[in-house]
């Protein structure tokens, strides 16, 4: 699940992501009562298998629902618990229909479990550096799911493999010297890092140092302001 929004005295409406339906919204009734059927399993980024019925109205509504792995490590730290929340922020505004995007789902599954792995194992926290990192790593996954990854082998205006030190939201990618017109400078480091967290498994998303990490955010940005017309909140709240 990836929000929930308290309506009329005890219902609440969820936004929920599923591997075959997309984004759905739908109505948990009577959920916020005392002696709700439904308990506490209806909370943010629990993964549900979930029963809907769908009725006329725009929102399913919700029958029945069983946990599958409702992160409860997550819950204890709330630097884990932010990240859960930019995370589900970006897929439910970047992949906002109906169209159904499995790899998304698993993507989005995997990323809390890391999340809540994390804070099992060392009680969260973590380095400034590492979680932006982490968090960069799933943007990027999240970009190439969209169709949108960044061009990073060669200057995405004209070609050229050499002299790649500036990215162009609007060229969508880095560009050389000779097409540097309102680009933004991207060091080897920050380049390195977005290749690298494209091709490697989320557990395993590669460091970088902050200046690195900072232009690589804001190639992220760019992209998805000149090709997605989106704006999303900072990746990660610590840096």
């Amino acid at each position: 699940m990836l929000r929930s929004i308290r309506y009329g005295e005890a219902d609440r409406i969820l936004h929920l992501y599923t591997p075959h339906r997309g984004r759905v919204g739908a109505i948990a009734k009577g959920v916020r009562r005392a002696r709700s059927r439904f308990g506490g399993r209806l909370e943010p980024f629990f993964r549900l298998s979930i029963e809907l019925h769908e009725g006329r109205g725009e929102l399913l509504t919700v029958t029945g629902a069983d946990t599958i792995d409702a992160h409860a490590h997550l819950r204890r730290d709330a630097h884990a618990l932010d990240a859960a929340a930019r995370a589900c922020d970006a897929v439910s505004r970047l992949f906002e229909t109906s169209e159904p995007h499995p790899g998304v789902f698993n993507l989005l599954c995997r990323k809390l479990a890391l999340l809540d792995e994390r804070v099992a194992a060392d009680g969260g926290g973590g380095d400034a550096a590492r979680v932006r990192s982490s968090a960069l790593a799933f943007r990027l996954k999240l970009l190439h799911a969209a169709g949108l990854a960044p061009q990073l082998a060669a200057c995405a205006s004209c070609g050229e493999r050499e002299h790649l030190d500036a990215f162009s939201g609007a060229a969508g990618g880095v560009v050389c010297a000779a097409c540097e017109a309102s680009a933004f400078p991207l060091g080897d480091g920050a380049r390195g890092f977005m290749v690298q967290a494209l091709a490697r498994p989320l557990a395993s998303a590669p460091q970088a140092d902050a200046d690195a990490l900072a232009q690589a955010e804001r190639a992220i940005s760019a992209t998805l302001e000149h090709h997605a017309h989106l704006r999303l909140m900072p990746a990660s709240g610590r840096l």
